[in-house]
């Protein structure tokens, strides 16, 4: 008797776990976090329901419902040619570099080291998730894709030099044009070139010669346009000074003819009423003013005259 009530009691205690097991099992599988950069795209039975943003979000449990949480508000990089590193010091994409990946072929038939980064931001979780099959090689494979054609119509030293930035425009718009038409949900951010280098050996030493030759004479036309903007605006400021001297002498000439003009037409008016008396009053005043010596005394210009008179003397002056 006592044997039966023990097993009862250990029957009880054990569907008392059973339940417990089982609520704990469907209340840990019935939330789930989304990160703030991230949306969770959610899967009934493998098939698309919904996509969810931030903050923790309810499914059903069990497996019934499974959720893939994909960084949405993050811009990632992916490096070609070489391994980069992150302002933490952490590795960047660089998992499928291969030795050749940066070597291409140019126009002219030359090799040519490219090394390039292409950011990227995820648009469309569901459609990231699955329009495109291992994401990150799709991505590498066009955009290398993409990279070789534009420098294989291009001659070496236009790609080292004039032809960088179009380069990169026109390789990210020829990546976000392939992506869209595979429906992936992903955003081209940037692609940015980074070292261009010919192969090692007495290419590379000229195309070095040359790259430094292009700096100093860059250095040459900065030096020349900072002279330019120093002399100029002295030069200019002088061409104003003296265009501002000639027109105040403009001015006071002017100004001069004018009163000249008024005075001969008062003196005229003057003289075509009395012509004798005006005639006389002009001899007079310019006899003086020809022969005054400055002091208000007159001098005659010829003192050996047989009858010279001391006139200075008459005027009061010793």
């Amino acid at each position: 008797m006592e044997s039966r009530k023990s097993f009862n009691i250990s029957a009880k205690l054990v569907a008392a776990i059973v339940v417990a097991i089982m609520i704990i099992a469907i209340a840990g599988t019935s939330f789930f976090s989304v990160d703030q950069t991230e949306n969770a795209v959610v899967l009934r039975f493998g098939k698309y329901v919904r996509t969810v943003g931030p903050g923790l979000q309810l499914k059903l449990p069990l497996g019934i419902e499974r959720n893939y949480n994909v960084e949405t508000a993050v811009v990632k990089t992916l490096t070609f040619g070489y391994r980069g590193t992150d302002p933490y010091g952490t590795s960047l994409s660089g998992a499928f570099l291969t030795p050749d990946e940066s070597m291409m072929l140019t126009g002219d038939l030359n090799i040519v080291d490219v090394e390039w980064i292409v950011q990227y931001r995820i648009n469309d979780p569901r459609k990231y998730l699955f329009s495109i099959h291992d994401q990150e090689t799709t991505i590498r494979d066009i955009s290398q894709s993409v990279m070789n054609q534009l420098v294989g119509d291009l001659p070496i030293l236009a790609i080292m030099t004039s032809e960088r930035t179009n380069i990169e425009y026109e390789a990210q718009s020829a990546m976000q044009e392939i992506f869209d038409h595979y429906d992936s949900g992903i955003d081209i951010v940037a692609v940015k070139l980074q070292n261009i280098m010919p192969p090692e050996g007495e290419v590379q030493d000229a195309f070095e010669d040359v790259n430094k030759a292009i700096q100093d004479m860059n250095t040459l036309i900065n030096e020349g346009k900072q002279y330019y903007n120093q002399e100029i605006p002295a030069a200019q400021g002088e061409a104003d000074k003296i265009i501002s001297e000639a027109e105040g002498y403009a001015a006071e000439r002017i100004n001069m003819a004018k009163g000249d003009t008024a005075r001969f037409s008062a003196m005229l008016e003057e003289y075509e009423k009395d012509k004798e008396t005006t005639s006389q009053r002009l001899y007079i005043e310019t006899m003086e003013e020809v022969l005054d010596n400055g002091n208000g005394n007159i001098t005659l210009i010829d003192k050996n005259l047989d009858n010279y008179l001391p006139l200075q003397m008459l005027g009061g002056s010793v």
